[in-house]
């Protein structure tokens, strides 16, 4: 693998490690949906499906950990692997995998001792809070098993394994998908059958995931003589994780805000629709993360190995294609709204109010295969700053303060929260592709900058040594 990550044509390179992982996106959106279309149909159907919008917020905190210190820790091991420094590739996995088990165990206990709290505290109301609780109560018993399957599916992919991981993203999908209905409807557990459903499954998904890496194909290994907190590793690891923590973990500030104010102005069914919207976004991001996921390894390595004209290579390609799929994604929405809102709903008054949010919303979709090229793009440099910054810029700094102010302005307040969102996808890609073009896609690398990058990672990289 390493001599393809080296030598191999980069189209036929990134088709091969991009695909697996696209499949492996597509595969978790698909039981993702498959959670919400069981549940979307249930007799309350309507409150339910608000109640699983109340509780993003806490599986986006899940998913942030997981984005600290697997996508924090990955693009560091790949660029040692590089380096040919396995030994200290295999320090990031083992300093990673012990603060995957910290931290899912400190946020088991805390979600059990104050869901009702928190719940609340996402918009939660008498209609919906009985929902919510039966579905976050068992859906946080696993999250041991969905923060290592996940986090440590990253460290798969930067060895190149992208087949493998979309593999076990794959098997724990197809049991989710025979579960929900066996659990929800045959065994009449409803919402809690859904949480119960997802937990065994990224169960079985961890056991393959945990035996890759005490087997003979890997090429990093979790290390027991290791097995303590090194902190001049941790550190590293949370400078380059910093920005897709902050990502996932404000997509449930964001989700709070938009809850709140759609609940305001539009009740329990604008928060209904809000839940199918983001699913509709997901459709969108999660293939581009996984062109992006793909490519990472072939930057960090080449990275490492000073080849930068591959990195060039490879980042120029993985944007063409996110940008084409992104556009043609958002287009079909647009287009056929109600096509994709029946997915989840039959509700009639759901389905019109659902179908004109999402030609809303969805807009600024079509160019977001930019956007998050260049997000992934900074990380696989080491650049984990500049990519913090896009992140906290275009959530905390454009979308939130815009989801309060617009519906000031605009007459139609449910039209104007819901606009929030395309307006700052587009002022954040623009100027993140504008940057980013300055700096790292002109005519060749610049000398400066890329003796300045490599001096920065290599100090950094050292001081962990």
């Amino acid at each position: 693998m390493e001599e393809k990550l080296k030598n191999q044509k980069i189209s036929k390179l990134l088709l091969t490690l991009a695909i697996p992982s696209i499949c492996g996106q597509l595969v978790t959106l698909i039981y993702n949906m498959v959670d919400r279309m069981y549940i979307g149909r249930l007799p309350s159907g309507s409150l339910a499906m608000a109640a699983i919008g109340l509780c993003v917020p806490l599986t986006t905190i899940i998913t942030a950990f997981n984005g600290l210190f697997g996508r924090g820790g990955a693009p560091l091991s790949s660029i040692l692997l590089g380096e040919k420094k396995k030994n200290e590739a295999n320090h990031i996995l083992t300093t990673s995998f012990l603060c995957l088990v910290i931290t899912s165990v400190l946020i088991t206990t805390i979600v059990i001792i104050f869901q009702n709290q928190l719940l609340y505290l996402f918009g939660a109301n008498e209609e919906t809070i009985q929902y919510a609780k039966d579905y976050i109560s068992v859906y946080c018993l696993g999250t041991i098993f969905i923060q290592l399957t996940v986090g440590l599916n990253y460290f798969v992919n930067a060895q190149g394994y992208t087949r493998f991981s979309m593999l076990t993203v794959l098997l724990g999908a197809g049991l989710n998908i025979v579960l929900d209905p066996l659990f929800i409807y045959q065994f009449n557990m409803g919402v809690k059958g859904a949480a119960l459903a997802t937990v065994l499954s990224q169960a079985i998904s961890f056991i393959f995931v945990i035996k890759f890496f005490f087997g003979k194909k890997t090429i990093l290994h979790i290390q027991f003589k290791n097995f303590h907190i090194q902190w001049n590793i941790l550190k590293k690891i949370l400078t380059l994780g910093s920005s897709p923590f902050f990502m996932s973990a404000s997509e449930g500030l964001l989700t709070i805000s938009f809850n709140q104010q759609l609940l305001s102005f539009g009740g329990s069914l604008a928060v209904s629709a809000m839940t199918i919207m983001t699913s509709m976004f997901q459709f969108v991001l999660l293939p581009i993360e996984g062109v992006a996921s793909g490519s990472q390894p072939i930057i960090s390595y080449n990275y490492g190995a000073k080849n930068y004209q591959r990195c060039k290579e490879t980042i120029s390609l993985a944007m063409k294609v996110t940008c084409s799929y992104s556009l043609l994604a958002v287009l079909l929405m647009i287009l056929f709204p109600q096509v994709f809102v029946s997915i989840f709903t039959n509700d009639k008054e759901l389905l019109n109010l659902g179908s004109w949010m999402l030609r809303v919303y969805i807009l600024g979709g079509c160019i977001m295969g930019i956007n998050s090229t260049c997000q992934q793009s900074y990380n696989s440099l080491g650049e984990g700053k500049l990519s913090f910054f896009f992140a906290f810029y275009r959530k905390i700094i454009l979308l939130i303060p815009l989801i309060f102010i617009l519906p000031m302005c605009i007459e139609n307040q449910v039209f104007a929260v819901v606009l929030a969102e395309p307006i700052s996808d587009f002022i954040t890609t623009i100027t993140n592709f504008i940057y980013f073009q300055k700096r790292f896609l002109p005519n060749k690398l610049k000398k400066d900058e890329i003796k300045r990058i490599s001096h920065y990672s290599t100090n950094l990289i050292n001081k962990g040594a």
